[in-house]
């Protein structure tokens, strides 16, 4: 796997690169500002890009603008963001292209390396790692959705794929079987009119109604 890391703290950076270094995922290039970032990826076409929110000059929102021009300029590129804060506006923007490969982790939620790889791992895969706080505020903007004919487990399994578990970790957390929860995401898929195609397609699909996105 190849990816491209903006942060604009050098030790974060590096220890990053470090960390990825180790699992045998090269970092083909390391910038600490948007514009470098998008340049990067155009050069590079990573399967990855790894980004802080918050970067040079204003240190307010310029890593997500710059993560929405990188998708914009490698279609389909997968993102992974990391901040301390959830930015909703470009938040939203990022979640809403309809397609997976997105990823929004709080920095301070971020303490499991396993847990930070398995996400690095999935978003560069196609799929999606949302942390819950994120989807939290995300969804008390109110906006509508169809969700409204899940009931409540059905949007509680729908909540833990959001955060990107898999079946398996669905069923523990809920000590279910397996075949329940496949069962109650059969019926979630049904209910949103997600069409039969690959199911990791219909699941982001499915995550991305969920946040009221798509």
């Amino acid at each position: 796997m190849r990816v491209v890391i903006a942060e604009d703290a050098v030790l974060l950076r590096a220890g990053m690169q470090r960390l990825l270094a180790d699992e045998g995922i090269e970092t083909v290039a390391a910038v600490d500002n948007g514009d470098d970032l998008v340049q990067a990826a155009i050069t590079h076409r990573p399967d990855l890009a790894i980004v802080d929110v918050r970067m040079p000059p204003t240190f307010t929102d310029e890593g997500l603008r710059a993560a929405l021009g990188a998708r914009e300029a490698v279609p389909g590129l997968p993102v992974l963001v990391l901040s301390q804060y959830v930015e909703e506006s470009y938040a939203v923007e990022l979640l809403s292209g309809g397609a997976g490969g997105v990823g929004y982790l709080l920095k301070e939620r971020v303490a499991d390396v396993a847990d930070f790889l398995d996400a690095v791992r999935r978003v560069a895969r196609g799929g999606t790692a949302i942390d819950p706080e994120v989807i939290g505020q995300l969804m008390a903007r109110g906006r509508k959705n169809p969700l409204d004919s899940l009931t409540a487990r059905e949007s509680e399994v729908l909540g833990l794929m959001a955060q990107g578990l898999s079946n398996t970790a669905i069923g523990n957390s809920l000590v279910v079987s397996q075949g329940a929860v496949e069962k109650h995401i059969g019926n979630i898929f049904a209910k949103l009119g997600l069409e039969a195609s690959s199911e990791e397609h219909r699941r982001v699909r499915a995550v991305l109604t969920y946040l009221g996105r798509a």
